[in-house]
């Protein structure tokens, strides 16, 4: 059972920039996709970004353009590169498995604010 850790989060005004990192032991030595995932307050948690073992990534519509994710997988790390950040990116982020979820962590929590 994986244990996620996410880290990175704070306050950011808005179009500003601001980098998630997720860690978990073992995460760069399985095949596996990877996502980040955010639930804004009181509403549903959903699938931001994704990045197979291979670095191929996919994104939702609504940070296309905006975010960037990557991983280093000799590091057990996917990235999430928040650019141009709107307050509609406030929300916790996670990351989890895709195909198999495992155990979610705590998240971090991002606000973007003024």
């Amino acid at each position: 059972q994986a244990h996620f850790k996410e880290s990175g989060g704070g306050l950011v005004l808005p179009g500003g920039t601001l980098t998630l990192s997720c860690t978990a032991s073992g995460l760069g030595q399985y095949i596996n996709v990877v996502g980040w995932y955010r639930q804004p307050p009181g509403k549903q948690r959903e699938l931001v970004a994704d990045v197979s073992f291979g670095g191929s990534p996919t994104y939702a519509d609504s940070v296309k353009g905006r975010f960037t994710i990557s991983r280093d997988n000799a590091k057990d790390t996917v990235y999430l590169q928040m650019n141009n950040v709107e307050p509609e990116d406030t929300a916790t982020y996670y990351c989890n498995y895709r195909l198999a979820a495992r155990a979610w962590g705590q998240g971090t929590q991002v606000v973007v604010s003024s």
